[in-house]
């Protein structure tokens, strides 16, 4: 959802712009371009959307991002593109209409020429307005006064229209004419140039300011340390490039695989035409050839049937049969015609991007398809909307360091004017007043914190990379340190491909019998039991190979038996659709040793024996059963065999054939994770021809059945599943399970694998849509007690459930026995119906099953809306959404779902996710670390300059020269390298810099770097050698009087313009530096999320390093050192007192970083966490008060501690 305001642009304020822009040096040009609300109302004025030239567009989200579009003009002969064109078209000649403005004919004549025949183009009666928003056309409605998207044939299109007036196919000039409104039909995933790419990276924020601060550096004469921050910032601008236009590269070659292709269609006069796919609109009728295609679009199957493999939607790698759309106006007892909607009517749709196996036909039939969508409408563009333009990921972490860097702006602005007018009251040069209080904003925020803060999540990147898992978005490596709930796809993600046969039990004179392990034995070879398992299933051939849903093929493959379809030439004979035939193989039958002729006689009673499938009423997942008409051959009456759910099988049983122990022997399975699908059989009357059996309404087939018995599935888990979730569970995160497989499977794994426990309940929440004046409502059923409920009489008959359970009982720990469990269709519904009630169901819903892609990235918003940090493992293309959408999505596949994934796994494996989110939150711990330091290196600094500043003194070149790349640079590159924790621990790092513990570090350190500084820089003035410091002071005594005349010499010759040389110089530089490898050694935080820093072995090098150079330089000066960092000789006794200012400034820090904050606040802090920790499993939505009280508290906190700074 959008809010949209019209505007249209306005000449004065255009002017007024201009001027602005010129004046601002461009500042203005930039403003506007980072801020696109400002720019359409600084050049615009309001109007109504009728009248327009610009739209501006703001998300209702908690984003409220803006957007802006320029409205166009378009020609047409129409205001709808699936309007009758023949009134207007007889118009034309008779020369009926009106001409447009002559002028808006001419600028579109060229355009309208592409599409339109030369008289249409000449009577063009109206236009049309519309904009283009994320790949979407938008055009005005003149009825709705709003701009409208324009929709295909699957916006309230009845079934009988689709058969009726649709069927016939599109003249060329109506296909024209649509083209005009749809466009081309292509899913076009533009590369940008590198130029534009980098245009784009150039004018982030940041790097302007990087751009303003190296300027200013060069016009000091700092050219050194403007070197490296232009290099630094280049390799960052050329990596950032590099990773986004290869993720761009990588979505078009995914998308324009196979986008292109070659089809036939249908015109009204029945005239056959090879078009592009592009050429396709809505209303054209495609044919589909015999041996499969990609789908270019989505279109309803409106004769034959289609095997199409969609792994691409639902990735589940299953082919699904699809049938053609029933004509209701050809079945007088249908209840009535109903609305069109691809997915309602998902088992005759052919969606784009899927792939048609093969086709099967009536003989001089063609495999006629509608297409109803094209472009981006699909159900492909829309996935690749999802990806191309996904909601923006809100961290914590981010939003407070904008915060915080804006604390840093106003302490700047504080020292920008302090300088200033410090300087004017000491008449200072007017050249001299700007580099400085320029100056003084480049010290407060640094330019290198970007590459400060990248160092850290680059050196993540690179240990996943060794671990098999690769990035594509280095900024989500430090949010999944926060990950708090993982979503697992099932099929793939948690098991592996498919179910295995673990045995069958067999009800004999409505008893059962022993599990039998093999169903292929000799005594059952002709038993109704091994019939049904032979025909009740929806298997067929392709190139020869067995396929379809992979339960139907363990079973199938268990008892050895053979399927042959019908040939083309045998349909064709016949002039109908030929039964599948399935008989047992020769080896099934008993082996014999004697004379040739026995052995004929077997293989002719095996060839005689065989069943053929009359007619197939597929598995429904509403009904949860499957049912087929079957015969033997020779045999008068034909057979019905159904498979399902045992519950449901069960109650369409005479019930004196079903067990009195059924619900007991099913319980026992079901508890111990297996798949449970029950048989039945039913003799049917011989009055049923083959013509009547193939219109008879299959309620009248599917009940008084005999019940057979049970096979029993297992879905096996891949090896490490059990352990990982373990491992997930134990570190309070907690689990989810969202797939397209069926509510049962999803259940029976979620047991297996230990994220529901054997003693949790499980709730089946059925909500169903409104219907015939009834409002929509929701059923709970007890999913291990739903055999004793029906559908009139729930197991649980309270709406209420939710609520008791999330807000009544809080703290109850009982209350996480709970697992909610819907379908796709229910989850639909929920969110339409019962908004109140999705908060309180994703917050103890563990099994979301039969879920479509965009439902998908609904849940991962819905969880994230209830403040969880989510992650996503899936290994499908119809996982895409999802993991673009979550903070930390995995890709177990190579193939489409890791274009749209931050992160891929090289290891099928879910032993990733434990791996990542450790890497994660080592990162995460990072980030506060160098980010706390990068802000003591600012505070520091801006403590030493302003000090300075007072005596019209500054930090020589070569002293920030030194203190920015020999410690600075240094130590943030190498205090980044601790690699992560061993194991995952039960309490997540903190996600954002405005928290008690953290603020209380950075103050605590400001302010003793503040009173050290200050005590050092006053002390110096109170000895009795202090006096200003001028070439001929002699603070060391040297008695040597060459030496003196020397020195004295050397340092006349020294200009020393801006005061570099002086007591409080050399005192505040050897302060400041120790202060910064202090700082650096107690932010460098370890166990539990990171290695100890003692094992990092290149931070502790450099530290050493760098500490035993200052100690050298301090305490044994050097001519050549001191004249190069414009140091000046003072008494040893003063060097040992800096010392001690050092070490107890030292011993201060530690101590309040590890004693009071680590072993007080921070646990009490950590402690209170640990207490809500269970409620994060149930979180609340997030208060807005609450986050606005927290910034605004330590806004005040923060310019309190810069105030004291000063």
């Amino acid at each position: 959802m959008q809010e949209i305001y019209g505007y249209e642009l306005c000449r004065w304020k255009l002017v007024l712009v201009t001027v602005g822009v010129i004046c601002s040096g461009g500042f203005l040009l930039l403003l506007l371009y980072w801020m696109p609300q400002w720019r359409v109302k600084a050049t615009c004025k309001k109007t109504t959307l009728k009248d327009c030239e610009v739209v501006l567009l703001r998300t209702t989200d908690e984003f409220k991002i803006w957007f802006c579009a320029k409205v166009r003009v378009m020609p047409s002969l129409g205001a709808s593109p699936l309007q009758n064109l023949d009134p207007i078209v007889h118009k034309v000649p008779n020369g009926h209409t009106v001409h447009f403005c002559e002028s808006a004919a001419e600028e579109n004549k060229n355009y309208l020429k592409k599409y339109l025949p030369t008289p249409w183009v000449e009577n063009i009666s109206s236009t049309i307005r519309y904009f283009t928003h994320h790949s979407v056309k938008y055009f005005w409605n003149d009825s709705a006064q709003s701009f409208d998207v324009v929709r295909g044939l699957d916006d309230s299109t009845f079934c009988s229209s689709i058969h009726n007036e649709h069927s016939r196919g599109l003249t060329k000039e109506m296909r024209d004419y649509r083209k005009m409104f749809f466009g081309i039909n292509e899913i076009a995933v533009k590369v940008p140039s590198i130029f534009k790419l980098l245009i784009k990276e150039v004018l982030n924020p940041f790097y302007i300011f990087q751009l303003f601060s190296v300027i200013l550096w060069i016009t000091d004469e700092y050219h050194y340390y403007a070197l490296a921050i232009v290099i630094m910032s280049v390799l960052s601008i050329v990596s950032s490039l590099y990773t986004v236009r290869k993720q761009y590269v990588m979505l078009h070659d995914m998308v324009a695989a196979h986008s292109i292709v070659r089809v036939s269609v249908c015109r009204r006069n029945q005239e056959i035409e090879e078009i592009l796919s592009t050429n396709l609109v809505p209303g054209d009728i495609m044919l589909i050839p015999s041996n499969g295609t990609i789908m270019p679009c989505d279109a309803v199957l409106l004769s034959g049937t289609c095997i199409v493999n969609e792994s691409m939607l639902t990735g589940e790698s299953v082919p699904v049969t699809k049938i053609n759309l029933p004509n209701p106006s050809e079945y007088p007892k249908a209840t009535g015609d109903e609305i069109y909607s691809p997915e309602a009517h998902k088992r005759h749709t052919l969606f784009c991007g899927t792939s048609v196996i093969q086709t099967r036909f009536y003989t001089g039939e063609l495999v006629k398809a509608l297409v109803v969508r094209t472009g981006f409408n699909t159900a492909k563009g829309q996935l690749v909307r999802s990806i191309l333009y996904p909601k923006p990921t809100d961290f914590k972490l981010y939003r407070d360091a904008y915060w915080f860097l804006l604390s840093l702006v106003v302490v700047a602005g504080i020292g920008f004017i302090y300088t200033i007018v410090n300087s004017i009251l000491n008449e200072v040069p007017a050249h001299t007043i700007v580099i400085e209080s320029l100056d003084i904003i480049t010290i407060t925020v640094p330019p290198a914190l970007p590459a400060a803060m990248t160092a850290g999540i680059v050196y993540a990147q690179r240990r996943l990379k060794k671990i098999g898992i690769f990035c594509i978005s280095p900024q989500r490596i430090n949010i999944c340190g926060q990950l708090n709930l993982v979503c697992f796809d099932k099929t793939g993600t948690l098991t592996e491909d498919g179910l295995d046969l673990w045995g069958i039990q067999r009800v004999e004179n409505a008893r059962f019998l022993l599990p039998e392990e093999r169903a292929c034995s000799e005594s059952l070879l002709k038993s109704e039991f091994i019939a049904c398992m032979a025909t009740c299933h929806s298997l067929t051939k392709i190139e020869g190979e067995l396929s379809g849903d992979p339960l139907d093929l363990k079973m199938f493959e268990a008892i050895g038996w053979i399927l042959e379809e019908a040939t083309e030439e045998e349909t064709a004979l016949h002039n109908r659709i030929m039964p599948t035939v399935v008989r047992p193989s020769k080896q099934l039958f008993p082996e014999s040793k004697q004379a040739t002729d026995q052995e004929m006689e077997l293989f002719e009673l095996s060839t005689t024996y065989e069943i053929g499938i009359v007619r197939q009423f597929p598995f429904s997942s509403v009904l949860q059963r499957m049912c087929v008409i079957a015969r033997i051959l020779g045999e008068k009456r034909m057979d019905a065999y159904m498979k399902g759910a045992p519950e449901v099988i069960a109650s369409l049983c005479k019930q004196e054939t079903v067990p009195v122990d059924f619900e007991s022997v099913l319980e026992e399975y079901t508890k111990q994770g297996f798949r449970v699908i029950a048989l039945a059989h039913r003799k049917l009357e011989s009055k049923l021809t083959w013509h009547k059996v193939q219109t008879i309404n299959r309620d009248a087939i599917e009940s008084n059945m005999d019940f057979m018995g049970l096979i029993i599935m297992q879905n096996k888990l891949k090896q490490e599943t059990p352990t990982v979730l373990e491992d997930l569970h134990k570190a309070n995160i907690r689990t989810v399970m969202v797939t397209g497989d069926n509510m049962l499977t999803a259940i029976s794994v979620a047991r297996d694998c230990g994220m529901i426990l054997p003693q949790d309940k499980v709730i089946i929440a059925e909500a169903l849509p409104p219907k015939d004046g009834q409002a929509a409502r929701i059923n709970w059923h007890y999913a291990d007690t739903l055999t004793r409920c029906t559908s009139s009489s729930p197991a649980i008959n309270s709406e209420d459930i939710p609520v008791k359970l999330v807000h009544e009982s809080l703290e109850d720990l009982q209350m996480t026995k709970y697992h909610f469990a819907m379908n796709g269709k229910s989850f639909a519904v929920i969110l339409e119906h019962f908004q109140d009630l999705v908060p309180k169901l994703v917050l103890h819903g563990t099994v979301f099953a039969r879920m479509a892609p965009d439902q998908k990235t609904q849940l991962v918003e819905a969880l994230q809306n209830v403040d969880y940090y989510v992650g996503m493992c899936g290994d499908g293309a119809n996982d895409c959404g999802a993991l673009k959408r979550a903070h930390g999505g995995i890709s177990l596949s190579e193939l489409e779902a890791s274009v749209a994934s931050p992160f891929t796994s090289r290891t099928p494996s879910i032993s990733c996710v434990p791996k990542l989110i450790r890497e994660g939150r080592a990162a995460l711990i990072t980030s506060f670390c160098v980010f706390k330091f990068m802000a003591l290196y600012s505070i520091i600094q801006y403590i030493s300059v302003t000090l300075l500043y007072s005596i019209l003194s500054n930090l020589g070149d070569h002293q920030f020269l030194f203190i920015d790349l020999a410690i600075i640079l240094v130590v943030v590159f190498t205090m980044s390298l601790n690699p992560a924790w061993k194991e995952l621990v039960a309490r997540r790092p903190p996600s954002g810099l405005i928290s008690g513990p953290l603020l209380c570090s950075v103050l605590s350190q400001i302010i003793i770097c503040l009173v050290f500084q200050t005590v050092g820089f006053l002390w110096v003035k109170q000895q009795p050698w202090f006096e200003r410091w001028t070439p001929e002071s002699d603070a060391c005594n040297i008695l040597d009087a060459t030496n003196i005349s020397s020195a004295h010499s050397g340092n006349e010759t020294l200009d020393d313009e801006h005061n570099i040389k002086n007591y409080e110089n050399t005192t505040l530089f050897f302060i400041s530096s120790f202060q910064y490898l202090i700082v650096a050694i107690v932010f460098s935080k370890g166990k539990p999320f990171r290695q100890p820093c003692y094992k990092n072995f290149l931070f502790v090098t450099s530290v050493v390093v760098l500490y035993v150079f200052l100690f050298f330089i301090m305490l044994h000066p050097s001519e050549l050192i001191d004249t190069s960092f414009e140091l000046v000789c003072v008494p040893y006794e003063w060097r040992l007192r800096i010392l001690i200012i050092v070490i107890v400034n030292a011993i201060v820090s530690v101590l309040m970083e590890n004693v009071l904050l680590d072993m007080i606040l921070w646990k009490v802090v950590f402690n209170r966490d640990k207490q809500g920790e269970y409620r994060l499993t149930i979180p609340q939505p997030p208060q807005v008060k609450n986050r606005t009280e927290n910034i605004s508290s330590v806004i005040c906190v923060c310019f309190c501690s810069y105030f004291t700074c000063l």
